[in-house]
């Protein structure tokens, strides 16, 4: 029978990059670059809220350290070192190695060293503590937003929702769209490159990975100011060449969440480097609005100039 430390040895434990003592003894042991600060995340997914029982065990190992590496991209910090726990129903010998090798295939994408973790029986449930560096006093937080910041958002937030919809009978996608939808969700792709890029350049910043504007909110609390978004500029049209219909992709849009794509206030200065950002690494990035005074509130203002107020509807555990 397989022990847990068999299990470990066998699928979790290889060299390390930057690692001084990785896996094996009670704790690991690595030094941060002088003049930087540690940037510690964690996050976990559970089988049956964050992902189906029937998921693929090598997307599913890509997406639970990816879904880290963008918590450490969110703060223009570089990712290091990740610490990995699992609950596991069973020691299946096929799915482990499936799941390590979709683990793997991040942590080498990313330069993370894998340098510990835990294991036990139980319902399947995935947890990383995620820690990377950042120059000291470079980091970008959520409370540095002000008003007449324009606001960012990267990529094609709402795929992953549309993906979900289709997953669960509740939407059909289009053909021509539905493998990217389906990547979106089973395989997000951390903006690593572009946070370390948006050093000097975001006011603030997180990931979207409850609905834009859910995160969005966190924004606006912390740097206590407003928002206006532009309907016009929303980046809905594939979104909508997927689904066919105007009323989800909006929904997919803003509310979606599991995309992990960066949104981030700049000073309106900063749009040319911004653009240049966006050529360097071929990744469109959209401008969706504003940042206003916080008695505005979050409202959206429509293609013929009326606004009207929005909720901050996005993911909540314990309210969904």
């Amino acid at each position: 029978m397989t022990s847990e430390f068999d299990l470990i040895r066998r699928h979790f434990t290889r060299p390390t990059r930057h690692t001084d003592l990785a896996g094996g003894d009670d704790a690991a042991l690595w030094r941060t670059t002088p003049g930087h600060q540690l940037v510690v995340s964690v996050d976990m997914l559970v089988e049956g809220r964050h992902f189906f029982a029937d998921a693929d065990p090598t997307d599913l190992g890509w997406k639970t350290l990816a879904v880290n590496v963008s918590d450490i991209a969110a703060m223009g910090a570089t990712p290091r070192w990740a610490l990995l726990a699992l609950a596991l129903p069973d020691a299946d010998a096929d799915w482990l190695a499936a799941f390590a090798e979709g683990f793997y295939a991040c942590a080498d994408a990313f330069g993370v060293d894998l340098v510990g973790g835990d294991t036990t029986r139980g319902p399947r449930n995935l947890s990383v503590t995620m820690c990377g560096e950042v120059p000291a006093g470079h980091a970008i937080r959520r409370d540095g937003a002000r008003p007449g910041d324009d606001l960012w958002v990267s990529g094609q937030p709402g795929r992953a929702a549309l993906a979900l919809w289709h997953l669960r009978d509740a939407l059909a996608l289009d053909p021509g769209h539905r493998d990217a939808c389906l990547a979106a969700l089973h395989r997000p792709q951390p903006r690593a490159a572009l946070g370390l890029a948006l050093r000097g350049v975001a006011s603030a910043m997180l990931d979207v990975s409850d609905g834009l504007l859910g995160d969005l909110g966190h924004i606006l609390d912390a740097s206590a100011v407003g928002a206006q978004i532009l309907a016009a500029q929303l980046p809905e049209a594939a979104l909508i060449a997927a689904c066919g219909d105007t009323t989800r992709a909006r929904q997919a849009c803003l509310s979606g969440g599991d995309d992990y794509e960066l949104l981030c206030t700049a000073p309106s200065d900063q749009r040319d480097a911004i653009a240049r950002l966006s050529a360097e690494l071929a990744l469109p990035l959209h401008r969706i609005g504003m940042i206003t005074a916080p008695a505005d509130g979050l409202t959206l203002r429509a293609a013929d100039g009326s606004t009207a107020p929005l909720a901050r509807h996005g993911f909540d555990h314990f309210s969904a």
